[in-house]
């Protein structure tokens, strides 16, 4: 694990890496592509603008002392022979053609009309525009000797002898067309070395800055992890809001509070589970000390004993297999509902006519103890929504418990009270009580009161009564006063018949 943290961030810096590079050259061609189209562009607009009148020119210079056609109707060929003569030791890349009224090509030096690769017409509507505008305009035209192609021109009408026309000038012929394409490559070359290495040159620099930068973060946070992961378990991300990655830094800050918290109540239900394990131990070996004693005695003594001797050595044995058979039952039941594997089954039923039998139930033990068990208010019929056993089980263990803190002559009652839309469920007592200090902990498992006496502790009794109460979503409370009794009280919801 640790070898795959250590090489996290190399491997991300290498992808940044890479990707940067591709970002480089994709940008270096672009920029040569662009660069070079519109510097061609703006040499093609600038040589238009330079020569748009050209073409009015050789009409006003070389058309008013020579017709361009000949007597017979046919083009004056030696004229343009000579014009091109003229024009081409200006500039050898103009290409000079004569054209009619639809655009036609009567005449050009250098068409060659049996050529299939040459146009025999050309299109009229950029010389409209170009004649309009004045050659102000960037504009385009047909290349006679290149149908595919389009190139700059200039173009001007005429009228000789009644015939109408135009004189029509590509200002880039063939040959400029060649020498620039070669030209153009060389461009290209020098122009991508030189703008490459000095695009990776500064992109270099400000990429290391760049992803230092942005993997700051990151290995602030993949520090932060490693640390948590030795052991320092109050490693924490801090002021995630100002990280550049501000979600991944609360989820881990949140992950690790959450794992922390985790292995805090593991601690705490392994030490409860230590505990309940020693308290029980306890409580099972006090039983099973009596029993062996006293069964080792019957065995022993059999002889010796009298009759009376021996049914009070097995009455004793009894009882204390009964406490067992309780404490295991308790212990059991206590486990499922830990471990939530109790569901309420909830249904209306009479608060009422449960009470009533518990009391009939207990009535034999609480006679025995001389303590007065009753139930307040019997005659109303109280219904509850509940789980009938779950409930009858926590009234049991508080029953159960209240005649047992409870001195001779004392007195334990039940109440049932209609409060709104509810059923408060009190059991009161007049026994020893609770010292205030140590209340708020008699629902912990196994946790001891009045530890003066000798008396055993609550157990798992009220433990369970508590978890009884969380399924029913409701709470239990304790008043009582050193002395002076307890009062248990707990809610359920009243249904309405």
């Amino acid at each position: 694990m640790r070898n795959v943290e250590k090489t996290l961030t190399p491997k991300l810096v290498k992808k940044l890496w890479v990707a940067f590079i591709l970002l480089i050259i994709l940008m270096g061609a672009s920029y040569i592509f662009v660069t070079g189209y519109y510097v061609n562009k703006y040499n093609q607009a600038t040589s238009q603008k330079i020569n748009a009148n050209i073409a009015n020119h050789l009409i006003e210079e070389k058309f008013q002392n020579a017709s361009p056609f000949l007597e017979d109707g046919s083009v004056n060929k030696p004229l343009f022979g000579d014009l091109m003569h003229d024009m081409m030791a200006v500039n050898r890349s103009i290409e000079v053609y004569l054209l009619d009224n639809s655009g036609e090509i009567l005449y050009s030096v250098v068409l060659d009309h049996s050529a299939d690769s040459e146009a025999k017409k050309v299109s009229l509507g950029p010389i409209h525009t170009f004649i309009a505008t004045e050659g102000e305009e960037y504009i385009v035209g047909d290349d006679p000797r290149n149908p595919a192609k389009q190139k700059i021109f200039s173009a001007a009408p005429f009228e000789v002898d009644g015939r109408e026309g135009f004189i029509y000038i590509i200002l880039a012929g063939q040959e400029l067309q060649e020498v620039s394409d070669t030209l153009i490559g060389s461009y290209y070359s020098k122009l991508g070395i030189g703008a490459t290495l000095l695009s990776m040159l500064f992109a270099g620099i400000i990429g290391l800055l760049s992803i230092w930068f942005l993997t700051k973060n990151l290995r602030l946070i993949t520090g932060t992890v490693r640390r948590f992961q030795e052991g320092d378990l109050g490693a924490r991300i801090k002021n995630p809001k100002d990280s550049d990655i501000e979600v991944f830094a609360n989820s881990f800050n949140e992950m690790a509070d959450t794992i922390v918290d985790n292995m805090d109540k593991m601690k705490s239900v392994d030490l409860l589970r230590r505990e309940l394990i020693a308290n029980v131990s306890h409580d099972l070996r006090t039983p099973l000390a009596i029993l062996k004693g006293y069964i080792e005695t019957l065995q022993m003594k059999k002889e010796t004993l009298s009759e009376t001797e021996k049914q009070e050595y097995l009455q004793i044995t009894h009882e204390n297999v009964d406490k067992l058979s309780k404490l295991i039952n308790q212990l059991f039941e206590y486990s499922k509902l830990e471990a939530e594997q109790v569901t309420p089954v909830k249904e209306p039923f009479s608060i009422t006519e449960l009470s009533h039998d518990l009391i009939a139930k207990f009535k034999v033990l609480a006679e025995r103890k001389q303590i007065d068990l009753q139930l307040s208010n019997p005659k109303e019929n109280c219904m509850v929504y509940a789980d009938v056993s779950l409930v009858e089980r926590a009234l049991q263990n508080l029953i159960e418990n209240a005649i047992k803190y409870t001195e001779p002559k004392g007195e334990v009652k039940l109440s049932l009270n209609h409060i709104n839309n509810q059923i408060e469920i009190t059991i009161t007592d007049t026994g020893t009580g609770i010292p205030l200090n140590e209340q708020p902990f008699i629902f912990d498992r196994y946790k001891q009161v009045n530890k003066s006496t000798k008396k055993q502790g609550y157990g798992l009794g009220l433990a369970i009564v508590k978890k009884i109460m969380d399924l029913h979503d409701t709470t239990i409370t304790v008043l009582s006063k050193p002395k002076e009794g307890s009062s248990f009280i707990f809610n359920l919801p009243a249904h309405q018949l």
